[in-house]
């Protein structure tokens, strides 16, 4: 069985990332500070994609989206349409589990400022093109902002222009549909550019994509 290609837990490919890392590291030595590994199965037919761990979320408990706002409100959106079972309790060791649905990261690393740049962006890319190529029985993907929709388009190396970002647009791309939505994050709510009726909506949608 082919296996999950993920960057070494000391990937040094961005050395602007792995010095954070390293500052991290000596500030709270019990935290993560790692690449963080994809979440799921690799029978999922839904694989959500986010832009990069936060400080405090998947970089401290080594899960995407575990542990801050964003994953509250992903995970609770998640589990309405029965993608997840068990409790999300923001820690790495709760029960929860995903059900036909795997999420990962643009960037696997934690930026400074949740801000990665162009060349950070373009190192991580392979293994977005490998996580996706590895689900076989992928039908939709879910990108959570304008990078994360960027960053599926490079890794099938096709012309940006033609693929244009846009909260609920969708784009048929090989054999899935692609739907795109703003980042769940607290920034995005709190101003209302997104709100929940918003990304409740995309996941009625892949679900409508899916047949399920």
């Amino acid at each position: 069985m082919k296996k999950l290609i993920e960057p070494n837990k000391n990937c040094s490919k961005c050395r602007r990332l792995y010095n954070f890392r390293k500052k991290n590291q000596s500030k709270n030595p019990d935290w993560f500070n790692a690449p963080v590994p994809t979440f799921g199965e690799l029978s999922s037919s839904l694989l959500i994609v986010g832009l990069a761990p936060g400080l405090q979320g998947a970089n401290k408990t080594g899960r995407p989206f575990t542990g801050d706002y964003a994953g509250d409100l992903l995970y609770k959106t998640i589990n309405k349409f029965n993608f997840s079972k068990g409790k999300y309790a923001g820690t790495i060791d709760d029960s929860l589990k995903l059900k036909n649905c795997t999420i990962t990261n643009a960037v696997r690393c934690v930026p400074p400022q949740n801000k990665p740049i162009s060349e950070e962006i373009n190192n991580c890319n392979n293994f977005l093109k490998k996580t996706i190529e590895i689900h076989k029985n992928l039908k939709v993907i879910i990108a959570l902002g304008l990078i994360a929709h960027k960053s599926i388009i490079s890794a099938f190396n096709l012309k940006q222009k033609l693929y244009k970002f846009k909260h609920g647009n969708k784009h048929k791309i090989d054999n899935f549909i692609l739907i795109d939505s703003y980042h769940c994050s607290r920034y995005n709510t709190n101003t209302r550019r997104l709100n929940e009726e918003m990304f409740e909506k995309i996941f009625f949608e892949a679900k409508k994509e899916l047949k399920i």
